[in-house]
């Protein structure tokens, strides 16, 4: 296909943010490229404006639904600007001939860090330091050491051996449990594997780095945080449909745990009326995990390249559908 013939919708808002030369790159290849002006997703009906002669969809967290691929008269690939692609009707997409593309380990190292970013932030109430300071107070706050906890990743993947790597120089004891382990690293990077009970009860943090699918959207619920230790954090830089909300605002109201630090929810923006903002022992962040430079310059080449690829009738790198 001539690329100058295509028109391309990229609809993530960071995409070329940080390195310009991505879109100057996108526009000179492709005919025709619309961007997302609004500053947020997209939802399906605003989805159904914007497909109809659209080739190629570099997408964010848009609502990309049956109803809105139905009008994508000529779309050939959706390559998402990210890892995540629980927001793609994979089914809807096969059906009508789409492939779908996604951007694994391209932000791995930045959710990692913002995950240890929390942990201390929590541990060491930075963020009530500063504010203390800010209205002229000089507290003692009683903060806490990583070095000696007991870290738990619940998910061992891209991310999570990102995060044991890091944890590595702090001196901690770092347990994990996934579904499939990668045993080589885990014996390599001194990280214990153990089932996910044991982790549960044994885990100071505990950090949430597993997909949303139908096996874990919810997993953290009532009966799951009763098993955490007593008095341990919660981190979640993963996604927010694993966490029962309700029932983490129980866990933290009743003082069983004693922090919780999340980047995501299960409605995004959350509700003003969350009761989990209005708590002080909670950190929250704006799912920002992979809104660091690196992250969005390597999502942004490999979700352009794989567009492109499709586009030529090439076989994309990183092919989910």
């Amino acid at each position: 296909m001539n690329l100058k013939t295509c028109r391309v919708l990229v609809t993530a808002t960071s995409y070329g943010k940080n390195d310009p030369t991505l879109r100057t790159f996108l526009e000179e290849q492709v005919g025709e490229v619309i961007y997302n002006t609004t500053g947020k997703p997209l939802s399906a009906e605003q989805l159904c404006e914007l497909l109809p002669g659209v080739d190629g969809y570099i997408a964010g967290l848009d609502e990309i639904n049956a109803h809105a691929l139905a009008a994508a008269s000529r779309l050939k690939v959706i390559s998402r600007y990210g890892v995540g692609v629980d927001n793609v009707d994979l089914d809807a997409a096969k059906a009508r001939g789409i492939i779908v593309t996604n951007t694994p380990g391209a932000n791995s190292v930045s959710v990692a860090e913002l995950a240890i970013g929390l942990m201390l932030s929590l541990l060491r109430s930075i963020p009530q330091a500063v504010n203390a300071t800010r209205r002229g107070e000089w507290p003692r706050l009683s903060g806490k050491s990583l070095e000696g906890r007991t870290v738990g990743l619940l998910g061992l993947g891209s991310i999570g051996r990102q995060v044991a790597r890091r944890l590595a120089g702090f001196d901690c004891r770092i347990l994990a449990y996934d579904p499939r382990p990668d045993e080589d690293f885990a014996r390599s990077h001194g990280v214990q594997l153990l089932p996910l009970e044991e982790v549960l009860a044994q885990a100071d943090i505990l950090s949430l780095h597993l997909p949303a699918t139908a096996e874990t959207r919810g997993m953290v619920n009532d009966g799951f945080l009763a098993r955490m230790k007593p008095g341990a954090y919660l981190i979640n830089t993963a996604r927010g449909e694993l966490i029962d909300e309700d029932a983490l605002l129980r866990a933290l109201q009743s003082g069983h745990l004693a922090g919780a630090a999340l980047d995501a929810f299960s409605q995004q923006p959350p509700d003003p009326a969350n009761s989990l903002l209005t708590l002080p022992q909670v950190l929250v962040t704006p799912h920002t995990g992979a809104h660091a430079d690196s992250a969005t310059n390597n999502m942004g080449w490999m979700a352009v390249r794989d567009c492109l690829a499709v586009l030529r009738g090439e076989d994309p790198k990183f092919r989910v559908v």
